[in-house]
């Protein structure tokens, strides 16, 4: 977490609650290391991941094996669930 100078192992980490970790890590900017490997792990537009090299479409492709999505079969309940999360991202 070098952007906050915050260290993983550190007392100020243990003490850190779930909310404030979460908070700072959707704050990660993408030229941290961390930042870095959430962004190629989570990239979707098919303009981007043209540009991909191999090393940022291995990282993408192994973490999508391991990390498959989830088939959503309740349309509301992710209906709700996005507009929830849209809503929190624009009270930022």
């Amino acid at each position: 977490m070098s952007q906050y100078g915050v260290r993983m192992y550190s007392a100020e980490f243990r003490k850190m609650t779930c909310n404030e970790f979460f908070s700072l890590l959707s704050g990660l900017n993408p030229d941290t290391p961390l930042g870095n490997l959430v962004q190629i792990r989570s990239e979707n537009d098919p303009e981007v991941l043209k540009r991909f090299n191999s090393a940022q479409k291995k990282i993408r492709d192994e973490w999508r094996r391991k990390h498959p999505l989830p088939v959503n079969r309740d349309k509301e309940a992710h209906e709700a669930f996005l507009a929830q999360i849209q809503g929190y991202f624009m009270s930022q």
